[in-house]
């Protein structure tokens, strides 16, 4: 793992942790100390796999672990998105965009991390099922589940966000 790796995969994972937690701050927290962690565990990297499904693996193992510890002390955190308006688009094409980015944030979690991963990272089913430790066949559920919701409520018909099951 060198410099120049880590700084090859940085945005990625800024942005995937911007996604994860909706909050620029979090987000550069979760990021750092998943850079800390990833440094003094370097060893344990086969280098099979490769190193940015690793940092993805252990950013989102984090961001798991700090959801389960704020749920357990029952603190609300307030998140949000730092949405920046561009020169040069036209008003409808914002709001569209904001309408997708809103409809993307409301997906739940599962859904929206898949999403993120293939679509947006480009990582392969293959390495999203290892980072987040879930068969194959899940990944393809799940973002097929994440791209018909987000395609029916930008077309306006209302589907319910799917209910969880309840042990």
């Amino acid at each position: 793992m060198t410099d120049d790796e880590i700084r090859q995969v940085m945005p990625h994972l800024q942005r995937f942790a911007l996604w994860l937690t909706r909050n620029p701050h979090a987000a550069e927290d979760l990021v750092q100390s998943c850079l800390m962690k990833a440094l003094t565990h370097r060893s344990q990297n086969d280098d099979e796999h490769g190193l940015r499904a690793w940092l993805f693996t252990i950013l989102y193992r984090q961001f798991v672990d700090g959801e389960r510890r704020r749920k357990r002390y029952q603190k609300l955190l307030s998140f949000f998105t730092a949405e920046e308006e561009s020169a040069g688009y036209s008003t409808e094409s914002l709001a569209m965009a904001d309408d997708t980015l809103a409809l993307f944030a409301a997906l739940p979690t599962d859904y929206r991390v898949v999403l993120l991963l293939v679509s947006v990272e480009g990582l392969s089913y293959k390495e999203v099922a290892e980072t987040l430790d879930i068969p194959p066949g899940t990944v393809m559920s799940r973002l097929s589940r994440a791209r018909k919701l987000l395609h029916d409520q930008l077309e306006g018909q209302v589907t319910p966000l799917p209910m969880r099951r309840l042990k």
